[in-house]
């Protein structure tokens, strides 16, 4: 790791926290006071992602929380930990009672998708809003983009692995996660891989890659926390995801959620690194509406 790219990372661990729930340590984005708005990530992403989102929020009159998963970013990676979207669920239960917060917004992302939904489905009562950014619903039926596929096989996972280091993993962000780079600093890009990486060389993100739930069962618990419930429910996409479509995941969307609203912004798959402002906007004004 190069001096720049672990200040960054240093610079991140100091504007956030540790927590220890069931005996994993883990690391949560707290920012600002007010209604909480809980922020999950997907992969191989963690609450780095949604760093200027939280920081956007609190300016806002939001307390923005991200907490990384088990396996990812600055958390924890147990051998025996349970890399299951269900599981991830109830870990994060605990870390909101950790955390003091009662109720939430919910925003989700990627793989926080299911795991988000999972949550809410089993905390009806605690959810004050749903915010879904480029995210698979129907997960029962979920076919991985290409640049998924290598990961959940063995060997060819590992041989993957090995080839997201600072070289490519620059090409990669600029072909799916922005559409334009040259606005964040290379180091910032770069950090993703040591996030990924540290510790275990990135041994738990492929056994969350090999654990995805899609199951009939648990495709119908989550449809829970979309259909019929009380609060309400909106959309943000970067429009111009070439893995998770806007084109086929508005299907999704009108078919599987109650969504009253959808916002498209010109951004990628990691819209929260480009358009976060306007993110973050459109969550305040959705919040505040609930």
């Amino acid at each position: 790791m190069n001096e720049e790219i672990k200040d960054i990372i240093s610079t991140h661990e100091r504007s956030g926290k540790y927590l220890e729930v069931n005996g994993i340590k883990t690391f949560a984005l707290d920012r600002g006071s007010g209604e909480a708005v809980f922020c999950i990530h997907g992969v191989p992403t963690s609450s780095y992602l949604y760093r200027k989102v939280i920081d956007s929020l609190a300016a806002k009159g939001f307390r923005g929380v991200s907490v990384d998963l088990p396996g990812l970013g600055l958390a924890d990676r147990p051998e025996d930990f349970n890399y299951d979207f269900n599981n991830f669920a109830d870990f994060l239960a605990e870390c909101l009672k950790e955390l003091n917060i009662d109720k939430f917004h919910l925003v989700v992302h990627d793989i926080g998708a299911p795991i988000g939904f999972a949550l809410a489905a089993k905390n009806l009562e605690k959810v004050h809003s749903l915010t879904i950014l480029n995210s698979m619903i129907d997960i029962q039926n979920f076919d991985k983009p290409l640049v998924m596929r290598p990961f959940e096989k063995k060997l060819l996972g590992e041989i993957e692995l090995k080839t997201i280091t600072h070289t490519t993993w620059p090409i990669m962000f600029s072909q799916m996660g922005v559409n334009d780079t040259s606005k964040i600093p290379s180091a910032e890009i770069k950090a993703y891989v040591d996030l990924l990486k540290r510790k275990d060389d990135g041994k738990a993100f492929l056994k969350i890659m090999r654990n995805f739930n899609q199951t009939e069962k648990f495709q119908a618990q989550i449809l829970k926390a979309l259909k019929n419930v009380d609060y309400p429910i909106q959309a943000i996409w970067g429009k111009d995801d070439p893995a998770l479509t806007y084109d086929h995941y508005k299907e999704e969307l009108e078919k599987y959620t109650d969504s009253q609203e959808t916002h498209l912004l010109s951004s990628r798959h990691f819209l929260q690194e480009e358009v976060y402002e306007e993110i973050a906007e459109k969550i305040a004004t959705f919040a505040r509406k609930a």
